[in-house]
C-alpha cells in the first residue's frame, strides 16, 4: 500500500520556487535601499574612497545576481564567488598599510583559491553546454 502525502513534488515545487522569487526580490530591494543609503552617506561625507566603491561593486553584484536568478530561474555558482572575492579586496583595501603580512598573505591566498574555483566553475558550464549541443545534434533526426 502507497503511503499518499497531502502535497505532490508539483505543489512542493511550486511553492519552493515561489518562495525563492519572493525573497530574492526582498534582496534585491533591500540592496537598492542599503546602496542608496550609502550612496547618501557618502553625499554627506563628500569623500569617496576606493573601499566605497568596491562595496558599491558588491551592490551591484548582488542585484546582478538577483536578475540572473529571473531570468533562467537558476543562480549561476559562479556569482557569489565573484561577490566573494570582491567583499575580501574590499577588506583589504579597507585594512591599508597597518595590516599583518601573514593576514594579507591569507587573504590573498583566499582570492586566489576563490578566483581558482571561479574559473573551474565557468569552464564547467562551458563543457555542460557543449554536451547539451551535443546531445541535442545526436536525438535530431538525420535529413
Amino acid at each position: 500500500m502507497k503511503l499518499k502525502l497531502p502535497f505532490s513534488d508539483k505543489n512542493l515545487h511550486w511553492t519552493t520556487v515561489t518562495s525563492e522569487k519572493v525573497l530574492l526580490a526582498i534582496i534585491g530591494i533591500a540592496t537598492c535601499i542599503a546602496a542608496a543609503q550609502y550612496l547618501f552617506q557618502m553625499y554627506e561625507a563628500r569623500v569617496i574612497l576606493l573601499a566605497d566603491l568596491f562595496l558599491l561593486f558588491i551592490y551591484v553584484e548582488i542585484i546582478g545576481m538577483v536578475g540572473a536568478f529571473y531570468s533562467t530561474n537558476r543562480i549561476p555558482v559562479t556569482l557569489p564567488i565573484i561577490i566573494a572575492i570582491t567583499a575580501l579586496c574590499r577588506l583589504i583595501v579597507m585594512q591599508g598599510k597597518e595590516m599583518d603580512a601573514l593576514m594579507l598573505i591569507g587573504e590573498a591566498s583566499a582570492v586566489l583559491i576563490l578566483a581558482a574555483a571561479a574559473y573551474i566553475m565557468s569552464l564547467k558550464d562551458k563543457v555542460s553546454l557543449e554536451k547539451k549541443k551535443e546531445f541535442a545534434e545526436d536525438k535530431s533526426p538525420e535529413n
